[in-house]
């Protein structure tokens, strides 16, 4: 008899082997890249429907006709190989179809994150050097903001607004939208850099990440092998197109697979399940908080009315998985590791909750990832006397690496960022060899007995408090379990006096949260120095366009009520109590006179 878990496994290796056999054509045809798959399936399939929205539709012959002409103007403006291109526009068909014309001349594309204003605008422009920028015509009156601190040779072309600068439209209807022949233009290798996509910027301005061809083709076919995309298939995409997982993933493994992608330009828990339903979509992309919105959403007669077969993504916390797969009925959750510069990834393809995947037996030996031994206190893993790092036990907590081989072809590879500092920031030699180099992910996860993988918290986060090391994470997932508390972000502060960092929570609260019986629950669920020490009750966390918490704000106001309009509390132990600081209460916590 065959259990639900043997069916898992199958499943499973089913799932891994598809990914394998789709990413092989890479190797076999090195001179392909994605936008020549997407000439494919526009000449197998014309008039099949590529991508759609309320910003637009294209056939996948529209869609490789407009890629033509935004190549042709591009070869106009004299972008030759290694030119970059910062493309600063919202969330609609037109962006995929810019980069990918671009890119298939050599140009490099920089996504630039729309949020961005000011001096991290700026700086996203300038660190990559763009010689030109397309932006979209809502976002023209940001970008004229830091237009004149941008050098004088920067064209700026304006899509779908009237304006000063050049109108794109118009040139792009003066180009021929015929495909761009090897006479006009050598088409780029595979190991050419495509894109570059910046890291959140959440703890200093944003790094761009060199993403090569071969990564586009590598993420985009591993992917449809995992949730194995046919042409029926839709993906429901309201996730950033500028980031890695909304603007590459979601939609490269859509296109390869000759699907569709229904592209949204912003996340809306009160619409989704109307919304998913009503586009016929089979496949949901989520990252982050999505799914946690969602199930603190109010029901809806909708809810369960959808045709999602899989919904794939990364940062479903194990307290919100359970209750998001059975109360909409998704058949089947695909969670993953990864980053955009990263240089291995991890698939939970059992649908293991909780876990962020594991390495296959038979994958093994193509990918090998290792957990250090890590000083907390130093940022550090571990050297032991031959000045080697140490890996961990089972269930050890440790900093996940990533071995960079010398063939990059096998695997493995690390493109680096723009800048070569950051590079070998995140490089760690002499680990387990001498001369050995491995990736940093800055994560730390452990790994149980069975080869599975769950996330523990990312470096700097994890603080010391009474001689023990603290989670954010791991704390949250119990805070946010608890009833009354809908969402929120924890941290380490500093106390005078005390070493190591105090607790602190930002927690976003509903009418029925009562701080006695918090209090009362957290030492029920939490031992003593993992408790928070502080609170802060907002009316909503602020979050990056790829909804994480927009922590370094909060670190910087810490608990002073002279810093922050919001409700702070303060643990005191005497009175066991979470009491409400004011300016007196402060003072006492400054001074180090009031117990916690």
């Amino acid at each position: 008899m065959t259990t639900p878990s043997d069916a898992n496994s199958k499943s499973a290796r089913q799932a891994w082997l598809r990914a394998l056999e789709r990413s092989a054509a890479i190797d076999r045809e090195p001179d392909v890249t994605l936008p020549l798959l997407v000439d494919r399936w526009a000449e197998r399939d014309p008039l099949a429907p590529a991508l759609a929205g309320p910003g637009g539709a294209m056939s996948y012959a529209e869609l490789a006709a407009r890629a033509h002409r935004y190549a042709r103007w591009g070869l106009a403006q004299s972008l030759r190989s290694g030119d970059v291109v910062a493309l600063f526009m919202g969330s609609r068909a037109d962006y995929l179809a810019a980069w990918l014309g671009l890119t298939r001349v050599g140009v490099t594309v920089a996504l630039v994150n729309t949020q961005l204003v000011g001096e991290p605008l700026l700086h996203c422009l300038r660190v990559v050097a763009a010689k030109l920028v397309v932006v979209g015509g809502e976002l023209a009156a940001t970008l004229a903001e830091v237009r004149a601190r941008l050098p004088k040779e920067t064209a700026v072309w304006v899509d779908g607004a009237r304006s000063a600068d050049a109108a794109l439209e118009s040139a792009l209807a003066s180009v021929s939208a015929d495909r761009v022949t090897p006479a006009e233009c050598a088409p780029p290798t595979q190991d050419g850099t495509a894109l570059y996509i910046y890291t959140s910027g959440t703890t200093g301005l944003p790094k761009a990440a060199k993403v090569s061809h071969y990564r586009l083709l590598q993420w985009s076919h591993w992917f449809a092998g995992l949730l194995d995309v046919q042409s029926h298939d839709r993906m429901y995409d309201c996730l950033p197109l500028y980031h890695s997982v909304g603007g590459v993933v979601a939609t490269g493994a859509t296109l390869v697979g000759g699907g569709t992608v229904e592209i949204r330009a912003r996340f809306s828990a009160s619409d989704f399940w109307r919304d998913v339903r009503d586009s016929r979509c089979t496949l949901f992309q989520y990252i982050g908080e999505l799914p946690r919105y969602l199930v603190n959403a109010p029901s809806s007669t909708t809810e369960t009315e959808h045709r999602l077969r899989i919904a794939c993504g990364n940062g479903l916390r194990p307290e919100v998985w359970q209750a998001f797969q059975d109360r909409f009925k998704i058949p089947r959750i695909l969670e993953y590791y990864a980053s955009t510069e990263g240089n291995f990834s991890l698939y939970n393809c059992e649908g293991e909750p909780g876990s962020i995947g594991r390495i296959p037996s038979f994958l093994s030996g193509r990918l090998r990832v290792e957990l250090l031994r890590f000083d907390v206190e130093a940022g550090e893993p571990v050297r032991n006397g031959d000045g080697l790092c140490e890996p961990c036990d089972v269930d050890e907590v440790g900093e996940a690496v990533g071995l960079v081989p010398q063939d990059t072809r096998r695997g493995g590879r690390f493109e680096g960022y723009q800048d070569a500092e950051a590079t070998a920031r995140k490089l760690l030699r002499d680990v387990l060899a001498p001369g050995d180099v491995w990736y940093r992910t800055g994560d730390l996860m452990r790994r149980d007995a069975r080869g599975f993988y769950y996330f523990v918290d990312r470096v700097g986060e994890t603080y010391r408090w009474k001689g023990e090391n603290v989670s954010t994470a791991e704390v949250l997932s119990v805070l946010t379990t608890l009833p009354g508390v809908l969402e929120g972000v924890v941290y380490g502060v500093k106390l005078a006096g005390a070493d190591g960092r105090a607790g602190m929570a930002a927690l976003v609260v509903g009418a029925n949260f009562e701080l006695a019986h918090f209090r009362a629950a957290l030492a029920a669920r939490l031992p003593p120095y993992a408790r928070p020490v502080f609170l802060r009750l907002l009316p909503r966390l602020e979050a990056t366009g790829t909804f994480k918490p927009r922590k370094q704000d909060l670190l910087r106001d810490g608990y002073d009520p002279a810093a922050v309009v919001d409700p702070l509390y303060v643990d005191d132990a005497r009175s066991a109590t979470y009491r409400r600081i004011d300016a007196d209460l402060y003072a006492q916590i400054a001074a180090g006179s009031l117990r916690l």
